[in-house]
C-alpha cells in the first residue's frame, strides 16, 4: 500500500490512528488558510467572476469519490431534457497544464484528466482548467447557445460566482474522522453544508430525504469491452469466471461491493484515486477477465486487451432535485 493508499485508509478509519495523531497539529493551520481565503473573497479584497450566465456548482467538503461526476451529468442530462442547453467546465485533475483547453471525446486522460474525458462522451461541451472562471468563458465564447455551465468538482472555486451549489456526499463512508486536512479529509467544516442549496447523499436508493437533502443510487449492469466498446455483456457472462477487478477510484471497495451485488466474485486490486495505469498494472495472467469502473478505462484503453470489461454507471436521483435547481435557475439575474 502506497502511502497516499494509507493517508486516505486512515483518514476514513473512525478512529484516531498514529498518522491522524502527528498530522493533526496542522489541521487548524489549514483550517485557518482556508477560512481567510473564503473570508477574502466575501468582503472583495479577492474577485469573484460572474460568467454572465447561471453557474450550478457540484462538488464536496471532503477529498474522496462521492459520485460528483455522475451527479454532475445526471443534472447535465435532465436539465437538456427540459430544454436547457447545459456546458460542463471543471480542473481536469491529472491534466497537465493550466491554460483552459476543450475536451473531446478521444482526449488524452493525461492530458485533460480522467473524468473530464467521461463527461465528454456525454456529448456535452466540456472545458478543463484550473481558472474555471477561464475555462467557463472559453466553452460560452465557443457555444454561444450555451445558457447554463455545471461546475464538476469546484465548490472551493469560489473566484467563480454560482447561482446553486450542490454538494455530494459519500453515504457510507461520510467524513471519516472528521478533522481537516492533512489530519482528515474535510476541505471544510461539516457545517459548510447548511450553506448549500442541496444535499445528495450517494447510498443505496434514490429518494428525497429532507426539503434539501436528496439520496441518489448508482446503476449499471452490462459491460462493455474497453478495447471496443460495441461488444457489451451483462453481469452473468462472469460467474464463474477467474475474475479480478481494477479500480483507481475514492473508495475502492465501493465498486468490488458492487460487483459482488451482481453476483460476481472478483480479486480486487485497489489504486490511489487518478491512478495513472500502466500494462503492469493490469498483467494478471491468471485472469481470464478484467473488471473495472470506466474511469479507470479510459486510462486502459491504449493497452487493455480482450480479457478488459467496463462498467458504465449512471446517476439516479429524485426528479424534485433537478425541480429545486430549475427554480434557482429561473430566478438568475445577469450581473
Amino acid at each position: 500500500m502506497s502511502f497516499a493508499q494509507r493517508l486516505v485508509a486512515d483518514w476514513y478509519t473512525p478512529r484516531l490512528t498514529l498518522l491522524s495523531a502527528l498530522l493533526a497539529p496542522l489541521a487548524p493551520l489549514f483550517r485557518a488558510a482556508s477560512a481567510l481565503r473564503r473570508g477574502l473573497y466575501r468582503v472583495g479584497v479577492l474577485r469573484v467572476q460572474a460568467l454572465g450566465i447561471p453557474v450550478i456548482v457540484v462538488g464536496n467538503i471532503n477529498v474522496g469519490g462521492s459520485g460528483k461526476t455522475p451527479l454532475t451529468l445526471y443534472i447535465a442530462r435532465e436539465l437538456g431534457s427540459r430544454g436547457w442547453r447545459p456546458g460542463l467546465v471543471s480542473r481536469g485533475y491529472g491534466g497537465i497544464g493550466g491554460i483552459p483547453r476543450r475536451v473531446r471525446a478521444d482526449s488524452s486522460p493525461d492530458e485533460v484528466g480522467d473524468e473530464p474525458v467521461l463527461l465528454a462522451r456525454s456529448g456535452l461541451p466540456v472545458w478543463v482548467g484550473r481558472d474555471r472562471v477561464a475555462a467557463g468563458r472559453a466553452l460560452i465564447a465557443e457555444h454561444p447557445d450555451c445558457n447554463v455551465v455545471i461546475a464538476d468538482d469546484g465548490l472551493q472555486h469560489y473566484a467563480l460566482k454560482r447561482d446553486v451549489e450542490i454538494a455530494a456526499v459519500d453515504g457510507k463512508r461520510g467524513f471519516g474522522n472528521g478533522m481537516s486536512l492533512p489530519a482528515g479529509p474535510l476541505r471544510e467544516p461539516i457545517s459548510r453544508l447548511d450553506e448549500v442549496d442541496a444535499v445528495v447523499r450517494l447510498g443505496d436508493k434514490p429518494g428525497r430525504l429532507s426539503d434539501r437533502e436528496f439520496e441518489m443510487v448508482l446503476v449499471g449492469n452490462r459491460f462493455v469491452r474497453v478495447n471496443n466498446s460495441a461488444i457489451a455483456v451483462g453481469a452473468d457472462n462472469f460467474a464463474g469466471e477467474d475474475v479480478h477487478a481494477v479500480a483507481g477510484i475514492g473508495d475502492p471497495e465501493r465498486f468490488f461491493a458492487y460487483l459482488r451485488t451482481l453476483g460476481i466474485a472478483a480479486t480486487g486490486h485497489a489504486f490511489p484515486d487518478h491512478h495513472r495505469y500502466t500494462l503492469r498494472d493490469i498483467a494478471l495472467p491468471d485472469a481470464k477477465a478484467i473488471l473495472m469502473t470506466e474511469k479507470d478505462a479510459v486510462k486502459c484503453a491504449a493497452f487493455a486487451d480482450d480479457r478488459c470489461w467496463a462498467l458504465p454507471v449512471a446517476g439516479n436521483v429524485d426528479l424534485s432535485l433537478i425541480t429545486l435547481v430549475e427554480e434557482k435557475l429561473r430566478g438568475f439575474k445577469a450581473t
